[in-house]
């Protein structure tokens, strides 16, 4: 994957997220729902209601970045439990994205 290296903050928004919103709607969410700041360096990955589809978004110092990946089959796991944020590895993140 192009994208940000290893040591890389990752947080993973529980619950589902609206697949319609774009980087200013997403960069919302990851600053009122995850209390995280977006233009930060970490990368915020969002999953859909179907589990199907997966979207992750980075900021690389110039800009936001949105990354999109659609299963052709099977869903992506993910955390049910209301709002909020888990904190995941960049190793972790590289694994869920393959």
């Amino acid at each position: 994957m192009i994208g940000p290296g290893t040591g890389v903050r990752v947080y993973l928004a529980c619950g589902i997220t609206d697949m319609r919103k774009g980087i200013e709607g997403l960069a919302a969410l990851a600053q009122d729902q995850l209390r995280q700041k977006p233009a930060g360096g970490a990368v915020f990955a969002f999953r859909g209601r179907r589990g199907d589809r997966l979207k992750l978004l980075y900021w690389d110092g110039q800009g936001f970045c949105l990354y999109y990946k659609v299963l052709a089959k099977g869903r992506f796991p993910w955390p049910m439990r209301g709002n909020g944020a888990i904190r995941l590895t960049s190793a972790q993140l590289a694994m869920l994205w393959e």
